[in-house]
């Protein structure tokens, strides 16, 4: 008896970026990551983190398997922030 074997292309992680589920369009429009939102704002990560964490910025929070939490905020929120000055959250006086 003759098997024939499907041959296999390599491991999993070679899998084209269009497999991987898109996110659902919003109305909002874009969603940024933390770290373009820092980039564009010209902050570190962590004060993007704790802006969403104190409620001053608004963000979507997404399921989770590690330590820290994955959040993507609307692209129309960061705009806001940087076309209007006074809209910047203020920094966190530490005492």
């Amino acid at each position: 008896m003759t098997t024939t074997r499907a041959r296999h292309s390599g491991n999993a992680r070679n899998t084209p970026a269009a497999a991987t589920p898109a996110m659902p369009p919003t109305p909002d429009g874009d969603l940024l990551t933390v770290r373009e939102v820092a980039n564009r704002l010209r902050v570190d990560d962590t004060t993007v983190r704790r802006w969403i964490k104190s409620g001053v910025l608004s963000a979507i929070a997404l399921p989770h398997a590690g330590m820290r939490m994955n959040y993507r905020i609307p692209a129309r929120i960061v705009e806001t922030l940087l076309q209007t000055p006074s809209a910047r959250p203020a920094p966190i006086q530490r005492y």
